[in-house]
């Protein structure tokens, strides 16, 4: 199973000089990318955003400077909102980072969370599921083939046109990113792309028949079960001791949770609902190492997924914390983990 990271490069929003909020968390941004690679971890995630707090609303560009400091990390948008941006230009920045990483990048799709990028460029709400539709389509047809004929209601047509660069391999890697939608869920079992599923609330086993279902409407649709690929995408921090992590963990988490739950009309969340998140049950994999380890191996046991992305980085977490949290996940859990599914080692 793969082990990685995302983040949405979160900033604070409150801050009286945005340019060197923005410059501050890039730079520490860029600093956890090259700790991941070093320690060994799998995959490094960056999710598209184009509010005030997030600095990420051009991923590409960001994993671009990584790919320059990094060896073997995989490098992946998390998420790209596809629906509101032109699948040609997805795909040339993504190939183009592929090429700069000696073939390291991938695209995760999305529909989006958050719905700030259709307005800002100028698509209306009420597409929503035609545009993800078709630019998926579109995105899914590029990448099959260099030159490409395509029309659909949500942008001209391609008559025949060839779309440069091209990945390293032919090909990039195409996942498909959602929060729970069934919908969603069969579209990426149909068009047999791997499947992400964010977990960032509630109790984590009542996600599990979504990947069955995903497994029984690829296999409807003729896929190849076997080259299908599965990740849960959850909150959580590691420290030296449970205590540390949850502590250190517990504000910037909950200011974020509070913050988009008043724009959502969710209720804000106490300290005892947060203690309760971080049980075997809960949606936080937070803990000291083995603590974290032992719940991931638990959770691949009941979801059988191909990877597994902690998002630590959440919220204004002090970047000291940010970078010796990825340090424990890379020489600790990774380890765990790896030893606990090769059968090496005994149950933790």
């Amino acid at each position: 199973m793969e082990l990685g990271l995302h983040t949405f490069a979160d900033v604070d929003p409150a801050a009286a000089d945005r340019g060197r909020e923005g410059e501050r968390r890039l730079r520490e941004l860029l600093e956890e990318i090259e700790l991941a690679d070093r320690v060994g971890l799998d995959v490094f995630g960056i999710g598209e955003h184009h509010r005030p707090d997030y600095a990420a609303s051009a991923p590409a560009v960001i994993l671009a400077a990584a790919a320059a400091r990094t060896k073997s990390i995989r490098l992946s948008s998390s998420v790209t909102v596809l629906s509101s941006d032109d699948p040609v230009r997805v795909f040339q920045q993504y190939a183009t980072l592929d090429l700069l990483s000696n073939g390291r990048a991938e695209i995760m799709a999305g529909r989006g969370s958050f719905i700030e990028s259709f307005p800002l460029f100028g698509y209306d709400l009420e597409d929503y599921d035609k545009l993800f539709e078709e630019k998926l389509e579109l995105l899914l047809a590029i990448n099959d083939s260099e030159k490409v004929s395509w029309s659909g209601e949500t942008r001209p047509p391609i008559p025949g046109l060839g779309v440069y660069p091209r990945p390293l391999h032919g090909r990039l890697p195409i996942w498909i990113a959602v929060g729970g939608t069934p919908q969603s869920i069969v579209r990426a079992a149909v068009h047999g792309l791997p499947l992400a599923l964010a977990i960032i609330g509630g109790t984590p086993a009542r996600y599990a028949p979504l990947f069955d279902l995903y497994r029984e409407a690829a296999s409807r649709a003729g896929r190849d079960l076997s080259t299908l690929k599965t990740s849960i995408n959850v909150h959580g921090f590691v420290a030296d001791t449970f205590a540390a992590a949850a502590d250190q963990f517990f504000g910037p988490q909950t200011a974020v949770m509070n913050r988009i739950g008043a724009e959502r009309g969710w209720g804000p969340t106490s300290r005892a609902q947060f203690d309760l998140s971080t049980g075997p049950e809960g949606h936080l994999f937070l803990g000291d190492p083995e603590t974290v380890a032992a719940k991931i191996v638990a959770h691949h046991r009941l979801f059988r997924n191909d990877r597994f992305v902690l998002q630590m980085a959440i919220g204004l977490m002090p970047h000291e914390q940010v970078m010796r949290g990825i340090e424990l996940y890379g020489t600790k859990v990774a380890p765990l983990v790896r030893a606990a599914l090769a059968g090496s080692a005994p149950e933790i």
